[in-house]
């Protein structure tokens, strides 16, 4: 398939993408004109997402762990399409059952930093031949728990912490063709439209941020968006981030 027949003549693979902040990237930059090709491992729900989403969509089924479906994907993309410029690591396990580290079960440490760590240097090593053919840009999805936790978080946090390193590193070895930055949003109101309507945030919720809400897929997307674009061009190894000032705020117990 020509990708420039489709839009802007760009394309970009979105990981994670079959729900949340994933799918609101995707979405938003098909409406800029991208040729998206989502992955993840939802089969069912990703090949759904995609056909909504349109022609400029494509799916594929990806474990971003394991390198041989990483190296397969790649090669999927430019068979399809025969180029890739951008690169947007989205894909992540970020398990709310937090465990005490007593009870940190070392399989299970092992598997978010396969996914969270891991699985965005497999995509950097396997799409970096053909992001450096068209200038192209990785965007990594991190977050703030990277610089602050909660009690008993700490195999995401420090996969989390581990991605802002490798995305400052990845910078210095694939620039100047390859621009790449990291994205840490905050709380972001993620959950499907049915579930917000059941269940919609409080007052509090959204007055406890500076900027007066609580964050949107939107707000995440138009950033990613923006780092991937041409605007971008004198931005490189840096980490955005997106939280509605929260993480800026000095909180005491009174």
């Amino acid at each position: 398939m020509d990708a420039a027949a489709t839009g802007n003549g760009r394309v970009a693979l979105v990981t994670g993408a079959a729900r949340g902040i994933g799918l609101g990237i995707a979405a938003w930059l098909i409406s800029e004109g991208w040729q998206v090709v989502l992955t993840d491992l939802d089969r069912e729900r990703g090949s759904k997402v995609s056909k909504v989403l349109g022609d400029n969509a494509w799916f594929i089924t990806m474990d971003v762990a394991d390198e041989k479906q990483v190296a397969q994907g790649v090669a999927e993309v430019l068979g399809q399409f025969g180029r890739l410029d951008a690169l947007v690591c989205n894909a992540a396990v970020a398990d709310p059952r937090n465990m005490t580290l007593e009870s940190l079960d070392l399989a299970y440490w092992n598997r978010i930093l396969a996914v969270n760590l891991s699985g965005p240097m497999l995509l950097a090593k396997h799409c970096a031949p053909y992001l450096r053919a068209h200038g192209g840009a990785i965007v990594n999805l991190a977050s703030t728990r990277a610089r602050q936790s909660e009690p008993n978080t700490e195999a995401y946090a420090a996969s989390k912490g581990g991605l802002l390193a490798l995305t400052h590193a990845l910078a210095m070895s694939l620039g100047p063709e390859v621009r790449v930055n990291a994205v840490s949003p905050g709380w972001i109101d993620a959950r499907d439209p049915a579930a917000r309507r059941a269940e919609p945030l409080t007052d509090v919720d959204h007055a406890q941020h500076p900027a007066g809400r609580v964050g949107t897929v939107e707000d995440v997307a138009a950033m990613v968006a923006w780092l991937l674009s041409r605007q971008a061009g004198f931005v490189t190894g840096q980490e955005f981030v997106v939280d509605g000032g929260m993480s800026k705020k000095m909180i005491y117990s009174e």
